[in-house]
C-alpha cells in the first residue's frame, strides 16, 4: 500500500495540521516506508507458529509476575457520587452530547 501527495494531503486536514510542501514529502517518504516494513513482515509464513506472551520466552522459560486478583478496598460509590451534579440509580447522569 503506498500513499500519495493526495493522501498525506487528506491525512494532514483531517488532522488540523498544516503541513509544508517539504513536510509533506517528508511525511510521504516516511510513511510509505512504514508501509514497506509491514508489508515485508506480512508476507513472513507463520503458519505453525505459537504467539509468544513475552519475547524473551524463546530464550529462557518466564514466570509472569501477576498480582493477586483480589479486592482491596470497599466500595465507596455512594460517597465518590456526593458531589456529582446529577446521579440515579447509581450512575452518572451526563448531558446529551451525540443526536
Amino acid at each position: 500500500m503506498a500513499l500519495t501527495p493526495q493522501d498525506i494531503s487528506r491525512i494532514a486536514h483531517l488532522a488540523r495540521l498544516e503541513l509544508s510542501p517539504q513536510e509533506g514529502e517528508r511525511m510521504l517518504t516516511r510513511l510509505n516506508g512504514f508501509f514497506d516494513i509491514v508489508e515485508q513482515m506480512r508476507a513472513v509464513d507463520t503458519t505453525g507458529i505459537e504467539p509468544l506472551a513475552h519475547p524473551v520466552a524463546v530464550v529462557q522459560d518466564i514466570a509472569l509476575r501477576l498480582r493477586e486478583d483480589v479486592v482491596s478496598e470497599s466500595n465507596q460509590r455512594e460517597a465518590n457520587q456526593r458531589s456529582a451534579p446529577a446521579v440515579e440509580n447509581g450512575l452518572f447522569l451526563v448531558p446529551k452530547v451525540i443526536e
